[in-house]
């Protein structure tokens, strides 16, 4: 049974950091891509980043990129988002997600539809 578990999420003034982990589970951790997404209330889930099986690809949602960063440690199953100059617009419910696609184009790292893992979501909260 795969499982995915992220932790990490908390109430954080603006301009803070936050690093969310996701563990996973029942998998093999290093033939699966890994993306976060989040989903403020009431709107869409959206794209956040992506990295690739070994970790060399990375992309990122524009209003995030230049401040958060995706790595991922394939001996210990895990995926980590390190959240940095945090805006209170970042505050959303974080999910991880993996994925067995193997296309290099861009949109199938963003396109939340070829995840076929999810973890139950890990809560951020940014304080103007």
């Amino acid at each position: 049974q795969v499982q995915l578990v992220e932790v990490g999420g908390g109430f954080v003034q603006a301009g803070g950091s936050l690093r969310l982990s996701c563990a996973a589970s029942g998998l093999t951790f290093s033939n699966f891509r890994m993306g976060w997404f989040r989903q403020a209330p009431g709107k869409e889930r959206e794209f956040v980043a992506a990295i690739s099986r070994r970790g060399g690809v990375t992309y990122y949602t524009g209003s995030v990129e230049g401040r958060f960063i995706i790595s991922r440690d394939n001996a210990k199953n895990t995926v980590y988002l390190q959240m940095n100059s945090l805006k209170p617009e970042d505050t959303a419910v974080y999910y991880c997600a993996a994925s067995t696609d193997y296309s290099t184009y861009r949109f199938y790292y963003e396109t939340a539809e070829k995840y076929a893992y999810w973890g139950q979501g890990t809560q951020v909260t940014v304080s103007s």
